[in-house]
């Protein structure tokens, strides 16, 4: 059993550390770096064997997708989680490499640490429900189930996974589906309890959500938007508030669920 998280990175070190080394280390990852060259991330994945691949969406040689389908063609065990990046803030980008095998779509410029620990705390998600007996795993595996159609559901709206109000939304959302009475408690329980999760204050983790939802109004796919937020959209008020957003997706995913 590996003592460390392997994470093959299609990065110069110095560039994607901008100054804060040691990052990798702080989490407990084994990182690798190499150029961005497709052809030369085969090559490490075969030889360094990694559990997660953070590379670029354009590369020399073999671009993200083309990389992704030899891996899959090759049908071997162990195969890595695929995150990429991309220079370019475009939906139909973002599908094409979620639907290609992709776990993350990160738009650049992005906080390295931030994504670090995104990475790190998904993969020991995935260590411990390996690790657990039946009764256990089967409560991590729809805790999981949920976090997946909660954050499919943020994809298809616009929310970019690189920024803080993402996470915060999607802990939020969950949290009001387990328990829904938490919508009316949305300053004195819900954002105190998301900002205890993620070490940070009730007011950074408030205005984290408003941005979110504001990049997702900017970016997102109308006609998406319409189906969840009809009623916002099209009078003068504009988008929902934080609490009427997360209270839509949280009633449809419960009613669903019915």
């Amino acid at each position: 059993m590996k003592s460390k998280l392997r994470i093959l990175i299609s990065e110069e070190k110095e560039e994607f550390c901008s100054g804060k080394p040691g990052i990798t280390e702080r989490y407990g990852i084994e990182a690798k770096f190499c150029p961005k060259d497709g052809a030369i991330v085969m090559e490490e994945i075969n030889s360094f064997c990694p559990d997660v691949v953070l590379m670029d969406m354009f590369m020399s040689s073999i671009d993200a997708i083309g990389v992704m389908r030899r891996v899959k063609a090759l049908r071997r065990t162990g195969t890595p989680v695929f995150v990429l990046v991309s220079g370019y803030d475009s939906p139909v980008l973002e599908k094409e490499a979620l639907s290609a095998g992709a776990a993350y779509f990160v738009i650049k410029p992005y906080q390295p640490e931030d994504l670090i620990e995104r990475i790190s705390d998904l993969m020991t998600c995935c260590s411990a429900a390996e690790g657990n007996d039946l009764h256990q795993g089967e409560i991590i595996n729809l805790d999981k189930d949920l976090e997946i159609t909660v954050t499919d559901i943020l994809h298809q709206i616009g929310v970019p996974a690189h920024i803080k109000g993402y996470h915060y939304l999607r802990d939020s959302i969950m949290m009001c589906i387990r328990r829904p009475e938490t919508i009316n408690a949305v300053t004195k329980e819900l954002y105190p309890s998301v900002a205890e999760k993620y070490d940070t204050t009730p007011s950074r983790v408030e205005r984290a959500i408003r941005h979110a939802i504001e990049v997702a109004w900017d970016r997102g796919d109308v006609d998406i938007l319409n189906s969840y937020f009809g009623y916002t959209i099209h009078n003068s008020r504009g988008k929902p508030t934080n609490s009427e957003f997360i209270a839509m997706i949280s009633d449809r995913l419960r009613l669903r669920a019915a």
